[in-house]
């Protein structure tokens, strides 16, 4: 005889996880297609973005997408543009003139820099300490 589940049903219609909001379905969808790294970054965020999580979980993800500056998904992020706008790093860009050449470094490197801002990790910070309470 099977006993009665003592958190009550949790496969129920309120506990689903929802589908993908138009924002980021439609920011997904205009990625699609540009390579195929984009296109596993984009299975990664809808995976994220559909699965279901714990709270422990849930707080870890925030910090690492983009609460913890200097080591979280955003600041990857921005180094990854800094080296793909290096013609030092990438061979693509050696033919360009030298002018734009620095141009495009210059500018990846500003990227990288402003993206590992702290200050631009504070609200996933502060959504992952309110998770937890501290």
């Amino acid at each position: 005889m099977a006993t009665a589940d003592p958190y009550g049903p949790v496969h129920t219609t309120g506990n689903a996880v929802p589908p993908l909001d138009t924002d980021l379905s439609g920011a997904l969808e205009d990625l699609a297609g540009i390579h195929p790294g984009i296109d596993l970054i984009r299975d990664g965020i809808r995976l994220l973005a559909l699965d279901r999580h714990t709270v422990d979980g849930t707080q870890t993800l925030l910090a690492t997408l983009a609460g913890s500056a200097g080591a979280d998904v955003i600041t990857a992020v921005g180094h990854l543009v800094a080296r793909l706008a290096n013609s030092d790093l990438n061979p693509a860009l050696r033919n360009l003139p030298f002018d734009a050449q620095k141009t495009a470094q210059r500018h990846g490197e500003q990227a990288a820099f402003h993206l590992s801002d702290p200050d631009l990790a504070d609200h996933a910070s502060e959504a992952s300490a309110a998770i937890t309470g501290t």
